[in-house]
């Protein structure tokens, strides 16, 4: 009896909120989404976090890297232990290339947006 309630129970947690969702009807417009472009300053300030989100990715990486490096090095395996230290470092190293890379150009897009509204 005690399994036939928790079935039951189950089943009405999985059906009632698919159950409660509205089709959308036939007869009702859609509004088109806006399509306002963020401002110079906002595109500039993403641009800066953007850098600094890859600089702290690549950062962990690199550490990762070296904390699993150390680790096998003192386990006795250096050649596991070197593996780790240089495949942290790559992954840190890409990892900063492609935020400093995305981040320059939204800066560089933002910077070009201040340039147009000034002329």
């Amino acid at each position: 009896m005690r399994s036939f309630r928790l079935v039951v129970l189950c089943v009405m947690a999985f059906l009632l909120p698919a159950w409660a969702q509205r089709t959308p009807d036939s007869n009702q417009t859609s509004e088109p989404e806006s399509s306002r472009s963020q401002g110079p300053a906002r595109e500039i300030g993403g641009g800066a976090g953007t850098v600094g989100i890859g600089a702290a990715k690549g950062a962990g990486h690199i550490g990762e890297g070296v904390a699993k490096g150390a680790g096998d090095v003192v386990t006795l395996h250096p050649v596991k232990g070197a593996t780790n230290v240089v495949k942290g470092t790559a992954e840190g190293g890409k990892d900063v290339t492609v935020g400093a890379a995305k981040g320059t150009g939204k800066i560089v897009k933002g910077i070009g947006k201040a340039f147009k509204k000034i002329f």
